[in-house]
């Protein structure tokens, strides 16, 4: 990749060519190729730099515009409890640069939609989730808190941008404390949980299939790779298994997930996580906690939509209103959100 844009008519990219000076300054030479490796909703951009038949990941985050510490401080927890999440070799704060090890470019989702095996893949993924909670105590104790007013604040984003911006629809004063109850009932319940370190987007396009191949010997480590973890905070012990078995660009069938929740419960309690009293309990602990989720996230997909434009999310909308669906019919104190789902939102749905 040269520095200048692809049609040469643009202005050059001054932060690439800063970045690559920087590159040639680390590595003594410019025998180096730098790729685009991907871009997040945010100001970072990330670059695959290839030399000599090694690669790794370098970061653009704009000083003013992004803070790198909390990317930096959370990789280095993870790194330390033993799990693979980038390495951060080689950092320039004033200039915003980091060079990272390289997990590749295989995400779960992809490798799933080409037919890999599940069974092994979450199987490794709840094994590195176990060993974060039970390992990062004392590093999940530093992080932010998911509190009363952040689980508050997400699950805002439901009556706003996905009840009304989207589907347009008018709530009534009755609707809207219904809502503001069950609400509360979530927001108790979720309190109540054990508090872990909780990436809060361990799903299938922030887990990598990697090689197993050391860093050291020029390979993507252990399986998976995890990214995307710089909003690390300290919650709720059933977060980050829903947020990977009721997944939004993912759906698995009702049995399976029950089968990888108890592989989930057993490996976490032999390792000394608290997993509640009985599997009863865990099972609401995991479905009120995927429910504040994804409440949050239907929220969130319409504003990408009709604020940020867009519209790639507006697909997995109906997975993730389904897993809501599934969810609140079972559940007596949810009785309120079941029917204004099913009287309010499904028609809504239906006519988009």
């Amino acid at each position: 990749m040269s520095s200048p844009s692809h049609d040469g008519s643009a202005a050059p990219d001054l932060r690439l060519q800063q970045l690559e000076q920087w590159l040639a300054g680390l590595f003594g030479a410019r025998d180096f190729v730098v790729t685009t490796a991907s871009a997040d909703a945010s100001f970072r951009r990330y670059f695959r730099v290839s030399r000599q038949g090694q690669t790794w990941i370098a970061m653009d985050a704009p000083p003013g515009k992004e803070d790198m510490g909390p990317y930096i401080r959370v990789s280095a927890m993870l790194v330390d409890v033993g799990v693979n999440a980038p390495k951060v070799l080689h950092r320039d704060d004033a200039n915003g640069f980091l060079l990272n090890t390289d997990l590749g470019s295989r995400t779960y989702l992809a490798d799933l939609d080409a037919g890999a095996d599940a069974e092994r893949l979450y199987r490794d993924a709840i094994d590195a989730l176990v060993a974060i909670q039970a390992r990062a105590g004392q590093h999940a104790a530093q992080l932010p808190p998911y509190d009363d007013a952040l689980l508050r604040r997400e699950m805002g984003l439901f009556p706003e941008w996905f009840c009304g911006k989207h589907l347009g629809l008018q709530l009534s004063e009755a609707e809207l404390v219904g809502i503001a109850r069950t609400f509360d009932t979530l927001v108790a319940e979720v309190l109540q949980q054990p508090r872990v370190f909780v990436h809060r987007d361990y799903h299938s396009r922030n887990l990598m299939v990697t090689d197993g191949v050391s860093h050291d010997k020029g390979g993507h480590g252990a399986n998976p790779g995890i990214l995307d973890f710089q909003d690390a905070v300290l919650g709720p012990v059933t977060y980050d298994l829903v947020s990977l078995l009721r997944d939004s660009y993912v759906q698995w069938p009702i049995e399976r997930i029950h089968a990888w929740i108890k592989y989930f419960r057993d490996t976490a309690q032999r390792s000394g996580v608290d997993v509640g009293a009985n599997p009863a309990q865990f099972q609401r602990w995991f479905d009120l906690m995927g429910l504040q989720r994804q409440l949050k996230v239907l929220g969130i997909f319409a504003r990408l939509y009709h604020r940020d434009g867009k519209s790639g999310y507006l697909k997995d909308l109906p997975r993730t209103l389904s897993y809501v669906r599934q969810v609140v019919k079972n559940y007596s104190d949810l009785e309120f959100l079941a029917t204004f789902i099913e009287q309010r939102i499904v028609p809504a749905m239906a006519k988009l």
